[in-house]
């Protein structure tokens, strides 16, 4: 069966890995649909994604790289399938809403299992696109035993590759994020790093800013400072008030995370030093 599959490749970087790892494709007769390749030189660091065709046994294609490649070299075969997501919003629908469409339209190559929430104000946009709604409320406890509710709803849902924080207005603690790391995906309502935090475009309308933004990024465990994805910006001047510039900036910021989640679903980004090498 003509397949295709995409190679990543992350490892230290040495003379002819590009023409190591063509060969094996070559002498398995595999095409390559594309390939990208970036040396860190800082931290002498290689990386590279090939989309290759052919017949193709996965094992036995990894075996055969790992063979040529240095040793703790990090290396995935993956095969074609739909990535499995779950969104997670509270209040706000523009960034939910969005993806959701982009779903329906086929632009997303996943299967979205579920939106869970701690309010239920969502639920009737999301039951418009026939996906399970699960409200996980923060009323009556703590957030820990909040977080266990929320983790212990994820487990039921089975393997999860992707969960994106569609404006989910909660911190999550270091065992969520250690349970799904580089999995999480979060939209921030400002151009990172600066104003990090609560309120972001009040900060930026008190600096007096001529540009807001977003920042998808990666979740860990320091207040959004995650391994950045996507950004983009618009220009505002000082006839903009902050509620103006909130308005404004909900359109950037449901294009950067649907273009955040589509190269995470496509295995275009790698994870390196709190930074993204994006293909």
């Amino acid at each position: 069966m003509n397949e295709h599959y995409r190679i990543l490749i992350h490892c230290n970087d040495e003379k002819g890995l590009v023409y190591k790892v063509s060969s094996i494709f070559f002498h398995r007769n595999l095409n390559i649909i594309s390939n990208n390749e970036f040396v860190d030189k800082t931290h002498n660091k290689f990386f590279m994604r090939s989309e290759v065709a052919g017949e193709i046994a996965p094992d036995m294609l990894k075996s055969e790289l790992s063979a040529i490649l240095p040793k703790n070299t990090h290396l995935e075969v993956i095969a074609p399938r739909k990535k499995r997501i779950v969104l997670m919003a509270t209040k706000e629908s523009h960034a939910l809403g969005d993806i959701l469409i982009r779903y329906e339209a086929g632009e997303l190559d996943c299967h979205i299992v579920g939106v869970v929430s701690n309010y239920d104000l969502l639920e009737p946009l999301v039951s418009k696109f026939d996906i399970p709604f699960y409200t996980v409320s923060h009323e009556g406890c703590d957030r820990d035993e909040h977080e266990q509710r929320v983790l212990q709803k994820l487990s039921e849902l089975g393997e999860i590759d992707y969960i994106v924080l569609a404006k989910y207005m909660r911190i999550l603690t270091p065992r969520f994020v250690e349970t799904y790391e580089d999995k999480i995906i979060n939209i921030h309502h400002s151009f990172l790093p600066a104003f990090i935090g609560a309120n972001p475009y009040k900060q930026a309308y008190e600096r007096g800013v001529k540009i807001i933004g977003a920042t998808a990024h990666f979740v860990n465990n320091h207040l959004d400072e995650g391994p950045i994805i996507a950004q983009d910006v618009i220009h505002v001047n000082h006839a903009y008030g902050w509620e103006e510039m909130q308005r404004l900036g909900r359109d950037v910021e449901k294009i950067v995370l649907s273009k955040a989640l589509k190269m995470a679903l496509e295995d275009r980004i790698f994870v390196h030093a709190n930074k993204t090498i994006i293909f």
